[in-house]
């Protein structure tokens, strides 16, 4: 009897254990993640969501209110840091990563990459992770990469006698002078040029194609001659092309409509541009050059992620690790360039995952064949650094509504007005 007693009581311990064991498994840890510009990525996470709940079932991901624009999701980051709501894993602008670390809100991932065995193998190598390595230490892993490209339809650019992706323009003055025979040709707006893209650059996508950064150290460079030609260029390119000034996501809208001829915009946006088309042909190809030869470099743009979270529970912290490395590792990876026009900085998406994807999807293609000419995207050193991004953007769009004509005055008083909101000391 007491053996029959024995063995009902282990059967039970044991069933208990199982029972435990089964909904500690089932037991769901919620973490909750922000990131910009919804028209671009909605797609990519409603494709990368499904492998991920098959992988990590007892994960959920609640998605917070997308961020406009990556200011706007520093911004918030910010404020949420002092109101201690902050999410546990944020999308954060490439150029937007270093005040993160600096304010102590973004937390270091490794120690958790050093609990990876196979991290290296996951497609992450130095190049890549260089873009989010403060003082030695990585805090940001890249999500996507982007490069300004050139967008047309090649159904109006026929209306200037252009037919062959050869024909397109390949400088600046080649730009207007088509924008004039497209004008001539009835075509109502025949270029946009995105200058009002976040963070100022299509401003350092002049600069750096004179191979002259914005920002060394804490002086802005827009005093110099490159600073001169680049506002020089801009007006050249407002006034001779009748540029509207209209808001971008009209801009891209418009395009997409078949309205626009010419589009200067990021390569981020082929996929949205790809989905939402009239029937017309799309051909993306180089951006131009101020000078024959093309660019000698371009910014590059893109977002990275990274750990913002405030909790102390360790299985947060762990799915909020996992979440992480999946949107920024090989099937995650890949889905953005599948889902968006962005190019992922992640080898195994890129060398294995997308193997024959670029051949299949030129008009994704272009910003692979600019990455010789990558280029760090910078941001404005200080606290101020946003406040002279406005600056810069307000004065860019005074040159495109005419408010602004003589550029060797504006040069001055925007190179001095930007310089007092820098911290001082180079």
């Amino acid at each position: 009897m007491k053996k029959t007693l024995s063995a009902i009581a282990v059967s039970l311990f044991a069933g208990s254990a199982l029972f435990a064991n089964s909904a500690m498994a089932d037991e769901k840890v919620t973490i909750e993640f922000a990131y910009p510009y919804s028209h671009l990525f909605d797609v990519t996470y409603e494709k990368i969501m499904p492998a991920f709940k098959k992988a990590h079932p007892n994960i959920e991901v609640k998605f917070r209110a997308t961020y406009e624009s990556y200011e706007d999701a520093l911004n918030v980051v910010l404020r949420e840091a002092v109101a201690d709501e902050l999410p546990d894993v944020t999308m954060q602008g490439l150029n937007r990563q270093a005040i993160l670390v600096d304010k102590g809100i973004a937390k270091s991932l490794e120690p958790y990459i050093a609990k990876e065995a196979d991290f290296a193998k996951d497609g992450y190598h130095k190049a890549m992770l260089d873009l989010g390595t403060f003082n030695e230490e990585v805090y940001g892993l890249p999500f996507s990469i982007s490069l300004p490209v050139g967008y047309y339809n090649m159904e109006v650019m026929a209306k200037a006698g252009i037919t062959d992706v050869n024909q397109l323009p390949k400088t600046w003055d080649e730009v207007i002078s088509t924008c004039e025979a497209l004008t001539k040709a009835g075509v109502k707006n025949p270029m946009f040029w995105g200058w009002n893209i976040t963070g100022n650059w299509f401003l350092q996508a002049l600069m750096w194609s004179q191979d002259k950064p914005t920002v060394i150290g804490t002086d802005f460079q827009l005093d110099e001659p490159e600073g001169l030609t680049a506002l020089n260029t801009m007006k050249s390119i407002f006034r001779g092309c009748e540029m509207q000034n209209i808001e971008w996501k009209a801009a891209l809208a418009s395009f997409s409509a078949g309205e626009i001829g010419m589009m200067y915009w990021s390569t981020s946006a082929v996929g949205a541009v790809e989905r939402s088309m009239g029937d017309f042909t799309l051909v993306t190809n180089e951006y131009p050059g101020i000078a024959a030869g093309g660019p000698l470099g371009l910014p590059a743009g893109g977002n990275s992620a990274m750990l913002t979270s405030t909790s102390d529970d360790p299985k947060v912290l762990d799915a909020a690790w996992k979440w992480l490395k999946f949107i920024t590792s090989g099937e995650g990876a890949a889905e953005v360039a599948r889902t968006t026009g962005y190019m992922p900085p992640n080898q195994a998406a890129n060398e294995i995952i997308l193997k024959d994807f670029y051949d299949q999807n030129p008009a994704k293609a272009t910003a692979v064949r600019q990455l010789p000419l990558l280029r760090d995207w910078q941001a404005y050193p200080g606290d101020n650094g946003l406040a002279a991004t406005q600056v810069i953007y307000d004065a860019i769009e005074g040159i495109v509504t005419g408010e602004y004509d003589d550029m060797e005055e504006l040069q001055v008083e925007l190179s001095e007005e930007v310089q007092d909101l820098l911290p001082a000391g180079s």
